[in-house]
């Protein structure tokens, strides 16, 4: 008998935190009865509703996909601007990516319906690596990368200062661009971006290659492709062992 936070969650619809925020502001019952404590356990035959509504577990599936520049990492767009979901299979539609890239970036994009595993990877807590290819105009220097390991302070979207942080390795670096492996462990929207501007230097092309265990290898732009069960015990086993060294 699963709890009812994990039946939720395997619906498709949240995370298991997100299950339990349902189940305390009261939104959830189970038959005819109102569930409102966290640990209740549902039995086979059990019929769960959120807000009246009728869910059921669905199996959970996860996919790569290497997004190409000029698409937004979202379902829908008040600008009218073209998303990811224009051009992944139409049957992917109600999966959910597992964080965003700019519109002009590219990479690796998991796409799911699993609510823990996509909480797990974004949540700042357990700090999972985000490994990035990123060529910048000018050569980039061993000061550079000092400042990065040390912290940038950047304004978020919001206003907000914050100190990002980042690792970094040259790849190739000439006198008039430079290519660096980045490895990011926080989640702020275009950190690479604000990172390199502050240090004096213009992005011109940043690909996501790696998230967690999960590379891009083997995948053209634009395509999609199942990751292999057992990829994804790897990767749940790789969450776990990160959860616990956070804690």
């Amino acid at each position: 008998m699963p709890r009812l936070n994990k039946y939720i969650a395997s619906s498709g619809l949240c995370s298991r935190r997100g299950a339990d925020e349902l189940i305390l502001s009261g939104k959830v019952r189970v038959n005819d009865k109102l569930i409102t404590e966290l640990g209740y356990y549902v039995r086979e035959k059990d019929r769960v509703y959120i807000d009246n509504k009728l869910i059921k577990p669905q199996q959970n599936v996860y996919y790569r996909f290497y997004k190409p520049a000029g698409y937004i990492t979202t379902k829908d767009d008040e600008k009218g601007r073209k998303t990811i979901y224009d051009i992944i299979p139409a049957e992917l539609g109600s999966l959910k990516p597992v964080g965003r890239l700019d519109k002009d970036s590219t990479g690796l994009i998991i796409l799911t319906n699993d609510g823990d595993l996509i909480n797990q990877m974004t949540h700042p807590s357990v700090k999972v690596p985000k490994i990035y290819s990123v060529r910048i105009n000018g050569k980039f220097t061993e000061n550079d990368a000092k400042s990065m390991a040390e912290g940038i302070e950047i304004v978020t979207d919001n206003g907000d200062k914050k100190i990002a942080y980042a690792e970094t390795m040259p790849v190739e670096l000439t006198n008039d661009f430079s290519v660096i492996q980045v490895v990011l462990y926080q989640g702020i929207n275009r950190q690479i971006r604000k990172m390199f501007a502050k240090l004096g230097y213009e992005v011109e092309v940043l690909k996501r290659i790696q998230h967690a265990i999960i590379t891009l290898e083997g995948l053209k732009r634009g395509q999609v492709k199942v990751i292999k069960p057992k990829q994804i015990k790897q990767l749940k086993s790789y969450l776990e062992k990160l959860m616990k060294e956070n804690l």
